[in-house]
């Protein structure tokens, strides 16, 4: 087992530990003294993992009841986040109370966000169950919701008092959501840590799971140290969104149907690698998405995506934030004008 310490302004761990489902109860009764929770998760996580955590929260004798939604991206708006409000409330949850979040960044996302809003806040936890949450989302107490404008629109944020991550549930996982992790994974890399960036390039979308309790590692110390730094996105935690600003467009270009969030990212990297990065380091960033059936461009077109980004939360009045990385493992935060946003991203990917 191994265990990473977040100091936030509420600080919490997250343990990294194969098999951790099962001594989920054990860990929380450590950390919550309340014995009594609602599990929020998708139907498919529920149907493979439900029942393991059932047991090991009767075990420490926790009581839970189970909220269920269908899983995926369309999910996760204001429509589920009323259903969550209205069966915490007929489960007569109190403030002493807990929620569990065990599934994807789509179920983090949401229970967070209702565990920050349900009686002005009460305690959950985390168990991410998919590559990207383990690595990404359940780390750093961002949460939110989709509205048709955007993603990710309406949100708060709301640290866990724990964070389990089981790197057995990452074997039931589909390629494709292997996959969307390794986006997020790149990402790491490309903004802090060379190393990590040629440890999954040297490796490929076969073998990289003979080594992936070292990328979940390097990957979740690296937030830590960001977030820590900026806990509010302010100013470092910033960095955070390479590939998202282009990404959250692809998203919202599909209907978050047809594009998944690692699909987005890995071509919004390549999107402003291609224009802002030296010609070596995009191709090297190209190459090794490749490398794990992830797109580096989409038929739509840049000068289709450009009008989604003015709906982005990373604008500030006529401005927007976007982030570079002109050489592998550092990142650079810029500001401009959207109109010169636009003109800069349509003089290097037009046509492709």
């Amino acid at each position: 087992m191994k265990k990473i310490r977040i100091n936030t302004s509420k600080p919490y761990d997250v343990i990294i530990q194969r098999g951790g489902l099962k001594n989920a109860g054990e860990y929380i009764s450590s950390v919550i003294k309340s014995k009594r929770t609602v599990i929020i998760t998708d139907d498919t996580v529920g149907g493979i993992y439900g029942e393991i955590l059932g047991k090991s929260l009767e075990k420490s004798g926790i009581s839970y009841d189970i909220f269920t939604f269908p899983h995926g991206e369309a999910s996760k708006n204001l429509s589920t986040l009323g259903d969550i409000f209205n069966f915490l409330c007929s489960c007569e949850l109190t403030r002493s109370d807990f929620i569990i979040a065990l599934g994807g960044g789509v179920t983090g996302d949401m229970a967070g966000f209702a565990a920050g809003a349900y009686l002005r806040g009460i305690s959950f936890v985390q168990i991410p169950t998919t590559l990207l949450a383990q690595i990404d989302s359940s780390v750093g107490g961002k949460t939110a919701v989709d509205l048709p404008g955007g993603k990710n629109l309406v949100g708060l944020f709301k640290q866990p008092d724990l964070v389990i991550c089981d790197s057995d549930t990452l074997d039931t996982l589909t390629d494709e959501i292997f996959a969307d992790g390794m986006a997020e994974a790149i990402k790491y890399g490309m903004i802090r840590d060379k190393s990590l960036f040629e440890l999954i390039e040297n490796h490929n979308s076969g073998n990289i799971r003979d080594v992936i309790d070292d990328v979940v590692y390097s990957c979740i110390d690296i937030k830590r140290d960001v977030v820590e730094n900026d806990e509010f996105e302010r100013g470092e935690r910033m960095i955070l969104n390479f590939g998202h600003t282009i990404g959250h467009a692809l998203e919202a270009h599909h209907n978050y149907t047809d594009y998944t969030h690692g699909q987005g990212v890995a071509a919004g990297m390549c999107y402003i690698s291609r224009r802002f990065a030296p010609a070596d380091i995009s191709e090297r960033l190209e190459k090794c998405v490749k490398c794990y059936g992830l797109p580096t461009d989409d038929e739509a077109g840049i000068e289709n995506l450009l009008s989604y980004c003015s709906r982005d939360k990373k604008c500030e009045s006529d401005n927007i934030n976007y982030i570079v990385c002109e050489e592998i493992g550092k990142a650079q935060i810029r500001k401009s004008s959207l109109s010169e946003f636009r003109c800069l991203m349509e003089e290097k990917n037009n046509g492709r």
